[in-house]
């Protein structure tokens, strides 16, 4: 799409009556609220997806790399905010022993062919949760902020052509479009910041839709400790620093700085009036009060919605709406045909992993917990919101280094043992409810218990690394580049089979 056509689509998706449009989401809200109670969005059992997100380097620099379209399309992957990224998604399976194990099958078969492809021309697709190494010949900052202005529409230069990434960028939201984080502060036009961070995202499709709530209720207990487990993004790229010594910069760097800039990049300034899109949701009292808060939610860009003979086109302007509705946790309402129709908790708060296992040991381990924390009747529900919510931002701070409260039988702890030994416990508990033999949870809980033993994160090793690099007098640019490298290396020799803590022998 040339950028004259790209311009006239989001000029034709900002002139979409916002009244009319939010009148058709509260009209098919009732609907599906309707449809919701008569059991249609019901599954016979739980079922669990993932996302997985990657960016591409230079095989033999390391450096980003754009990503033809055409290469993204043979591949099968589908394109994302950045020009350097890449996605695919795990078919949805029933939870038991054959469908986690799908899941891994499902990213190794897609993701070994698509290795191949992209080594011919010297790309490495890399599971990460930050990329530091800018493009070849370009500086970090001209890649994340080069735009133009084509009829009156602001575009990023180095985004893809989805009509709503840059129409964000014209809209009356008031989104920061900013960097905000330790020593860091960049300013842009456009989300195009936001590209710096990549994902997984475990999906739990609940089997009684009016359950929802309860089951979210836990997603967000036990988001602090999985974040702090799956922490994988300590260090921007070195030019994005401010004027500081290089030891102040690693001493002050967050586990996981995905979370705020995600949150600084797309939500508006403090002490404006709108509503921030981007946080920790509160507990739902209802379903309906979780289809509620995605028709409230603000609007950021309307567009004509296209519907076809999806049977979730009945919603069609409420799943538009959904895809700005960025909470940390998130209900999902949606369905191809009326038997696939589905509600489900999209667990949204982690970066990429350093390898398929790991990735999947997170969507298995979730997956257990939310079959037995409700089913058992965890005291952990009762945690208040407030102290759920700060152990999710301590966690993206320190890691497993955070300060997290858990409840357990024996009442409330802080210990990180007891806390996780407790949760693990139940992770097995889940999968156990689920089929799967005790040994074949403890295979997939394994990546990450072994990680809490070790008090070894993905963000850790790299946080080590650089420490290690800076103490002998090595500048803090090319620490950042030799952990990076480091990163890749090790990765390449693990991504498909093995797991992460392979690379602490």
């Amino acid at each position: 799409m040339s950028a004259s056509e790209l311009a006239a689509a989001v000029s034709e998706a900002l002139a979409v009556d916002r009244e009319r449009f939010q009148e058709r989401a509260e009209e098919e809200a009732t609907a599906l609220k309707a449809e919701v109670r008569d059991g249609t969005f019901d599954n016979s059992q739980a079922i669990v997806g993932l996302e997985f997100e990657l960016y591409a380097a230079d095989d033999r620099t390391d450096a980003l790399r754009r990503v033809p379209r055409q290469l993204l399309e043979r591949i099968g992957f589908e394109q994302e905010l950045g020009l350097h990224n890449a996605e695919m998604q795990t078919a949805p399976l029933p939870l038991n022993e054959y469908g986690i194990e799908g899941q891994t099958r499902q990213l190794q078969a897609n993701l070994a062919p698509a290795t191949e492809r992209t080594g011919a021309e010297n790309i490495r697709l890399v599971s990460d949760g930050l990329w530091t190494v800018p493009p070849n010949g370009e500086t970090a900052i001209e890649y994340l902020t080069d735009s133009v202005e084509q009829d009156g529409i602001r575009i990023g230069t180095n985004m893809s052509d989805s009509v709503r990434y840059h129409a964000m960028a014209n809209t009356a939201y008031p989104s920061e479009f900013r960097l905000d984080a330790p020593h860091v502060s960049l300013q842009a036009d456009t989300v195009m910041p936001e590209s710096l961070i990549t994902s997984i995202q475990p999906h739990y499709q609940v089997p009684h839709a009016p359950d929802l709530p309860e089951r979210f209720r836990y997603a967000l207990r036990v988001a602090g400790p999985l974040l702090a487990l799956g922490v994988n993004s300590p260090f921007f790229p070195p030019e994005c620093y401010d004027d500081a010594h290089d030891r102040e910069i690693v001493a002050d760097a967050h586990m996981e700085h995905r979370i705020g800039i995600f949150e600084s990049v797309l939500n508006p300034p403090a002490g404006s009036d709108a509503e921030p899109k981007v946080r920790f949701p509160r507990d739902l009292d209802s379903v309906e009060e979780a289809i509620d808060r995605i028709v409230d939610d603000p609007l950021i860009v309307p567009m004509d919605v296209e519907t076809g003979g999806r049977f979730d086109d009945r919603f069609a302007h409420i799943r538009h709406k959904h895809g700005s509705y960025w909470r940390w946790v998130r209900p999902v309402f949606d369905g191809a045909t009326r038997s696939g129709a589905n509600a489900r908790i999209e667990f949204r708060p982690l970066p990429g992993q350093p390898t398929i296992r790991d990735a999947v040991a997170f969507t298995a381990v979730f997956a257990g917990l939310l079959e037995s924390l409700p089913r058992r009747e965890h005291p952990v529900r009762d945690l208040d919101w407030v102290r759920a919510r700060e152990n999710f931002y301590a966690a993206a701070r320190d890691g497993l280094d955070a300060n997290l409260t858990w409840i357990t039988g024996g009442g409330e702890t802080t210990a990180t043992d007891e806390l996780y030994g407790d949760l693990f416990e139940h992770a097995r508990d889940g999968l156990e409810l689920r089929g799967l033999s005790t040994a074949e949870a403890h295979r997939y809980i394994k990546p990450l218990r072994e990680r809490l033993d070790r008090r070894m994160t993905p963000a850790r090793f790299k946080h080590d690394f650089v420490r290690r690099q800076v103490r002998e007098g090595v500048p803090l640019g090319e620490a950042i580049w030799g952990m990076q490298s480091q990163y890749i290396s090790r990765q390449r020799e693990t991504l498909l089979e093995g797991i992460f803590v392979d690379w602490l022998q």
